[in-house]
């Protein structure tokens, strides 16, 4: 969905908060909180003078809100699943195609404060953008109101939805490296993230993965969470060129 600029949000002063939350049936006590999700890094660097903050601690935050809370319905829903079966349907859902898909259906890009730079090069249509601000506001709304304003706004706007999106075509890199490594038993799989450049606008991360604390594969993305699925699948297309019997891809 194409945002027409005439409808776009400036500021999100209080007609507009007023607005956003009678559309999505909410109150929030803290407005400076919801002010806050749809704030992007950019604005911010472009306005030293505003004090509030940007989206990018509520994102980290509502990440794991959300992942707990369709952790949850994904249990009570098919109870037959086993944990791997859980931990792959919960990563079609969670993943930056659908989280834009629900932002853009809540009309958050309207919403969005963006620097120019972000602004001219399509960031209100952006995926991996509109995907953090989606978890920003679930951060926002959990530090508000709790856990079950959360699962409220959940059942109401994206719940419904489940049952589709856990049968959608997804390849969870992250995950087939994660059970791969747990059934050799041969370490822990970590990430780090070891390069973040460009502007604010066209951002660039680089995320090794390691197991066992030996580099296994490198990526890069305009997200940290896209960077780290190349990397395990990097490491994933290494293991599958050894050798039967080789040793693990690590350096």
């Amino acid at each position: 969905m194409a945002i027409c600029p005439d409808r776009v949000v400036i500021f999100m002063g209080a007609a507009p908060i007023a607005r956003l939350c009678s559309e999505l049936g909410l109150t929030f006590r803290d407005v400076r909180l919801l002010q806050a999700a749809f704030t992007h890094s950019s604005y911010k660097n472009e306005h030293r003078g505003d004090r509030r903050e940007d989206n990018e601690r509520l994102e980290f935050l509502g990440d794991a809100v959300l992942e707990l809370c369709v952790s949850q319905q994904l249990y009570r829903m098919y109870p037959s699943w086993p944990e791997g079966e859980l931990t792959r349907r919960r990563a079609a859902i969670v993943c930056e195609a659908s989280l834009m898909t629900f932002a853009k259906q809540l009309g958050f890009p309207l919403y969005l404060r963006l620097g120019k730079g972000e602004e001219l090069s399509g960031g209100r249509d952006r995926a991996s953008l509109l995907a953090d601000v989606f978890e920003a506001f679930i951060g926002a709304l959990f530090v508000d109101q709790g856990l079950t304003a959360v699962e409220r706004f959940l059942t109401s706007h994206f719940y419904s939805q489940l049952g589709d999106l856990a049968f959608t075509p997804y390849t969870d890199y992250k995950t087939m490296l994660q059970e791969r490594i747990q059934a050799l038993d041969i370490g822990d799989v970590t990430y780090e993230t070891v390069e973040e450049c460009g502007p604010a606008h066209a951002r660039s991360f680089g995320v090794r993965v390691k197991i066992g604390g030996l580099v296994a594969g490198e990526g890069r993305g305009r997200s940290k969470k896209e960077a780290e699925q190349r990397a395990a699948e990097m490491a994933l297309e290494a293991w599958s060129r050894l050798p039967s019997g080789g040793e693990k891809p690590c350096s």
